[in-house]
């Protein structure tokens, strides 16, 4: 992995590029990590994973094991057959000693409530998940999920984010890590939560309607980003900025 920008690295350490994690004195940080073609696609075929290769798991990888807690929406857990977080035993001691658990906690978003409860996700999971749903979701799901997660009501019809990233925040976590999808991304963004993005750029064309990195209503005004660093690996660009 070579480090283009600010100072560049033939051989940079992706786990010290992005140890700099941004900072919230009220609330935890929340970096996004999304792929996207050079096109402009999220997926394709339905899927983000198509785009990625080895140098954006090994990103991916590495954010996980510096954060407290990850975040997806429920559509990404399913189109993305997400699993339990899962470190290596070294990347788990580490973050002990740095005080975290041994992998992050994965916070869900949904708004009925409805999952395949007896899937690894929930059933295989070292750390608990959480389920951030609505108190309109159905008795039967919200019983359910308190078997198998920990379920916090964040809205009557939606989830309202600034409360459920607060909640995360109550629970001891300094970091969020959004993995997606777009909608929320986009929801998070009209919240003013995101603090800082990582966006790989796959060099592959997709074509196609898949939807842009931040999806949803046009921001009111046009907010302005900082680059942070540029790395690059097979033909990939790792570029991060941070809001101003």
């Amino acid at each position: 992995m070579r480090l283009l920008y600010p100072d560049p690295v033939d051989e940079a350490d992706l786990a010290a590029v992005y140890a700099d994690m941004p900072k919230q004195d009220l609330r935890p940080a929340v970096r996004l990590n999304m792929i996207v073609s050079v096109d402009g696609g999220t997926s394709w075929n339905g899927v983000s994973g198509a785009l990625g290769g080895s140098a954006d798991k090994a990103l991916f990888a590495v954010l996980r094991s510096l954060t407290d807690v990850v975040l997806v929406a429920s559509a990404t857990m399913r189109a993305e057959h997400y699993g339990p977080a899962v470190l290596a035993r070294d990347v788990q001691e580490v973050r002990r000693q740095r005080g975290q658990t041994a992998v992050p906690k994965i916070a869900v978003v949904s708004r009925t409530c409805q999952f395949d409860w007896n899937s690894p996700f929930f059933t295989a999971a070292e750390q608990r998940p959480i389920v951030f749903t609505v108190s309109t979701a159905a008795d039967e799901n919200l019983t359910r999920a308190a078997d198998v997660a920990e379920v916090i009501i964040a809205g009557e019809e939606d989830v309202d984010l600034t409360y459920a990233v607060d909640e995360l925040g109550e629970r001891g976590a300094q970091s969020v890590l959004a993995e997606g999808g777009p909608t929320l991304n986009g929801q998070l963004a009209r919240a003013g939560l995101l603090d800082e993005l990582c966006v790989t750029v796959s060099p592959l064309l997709a074509s196609g309607d898949a939807k842009r990195i931040i999806s949803g209503s046009t921001l009111d005004v046009l907010e302005p980003l900082r680059l942070r660093s540029i790395c690059e690996e097979d033909g990939y660009l790792f570029v991060r900025y941070r809001t101003a």
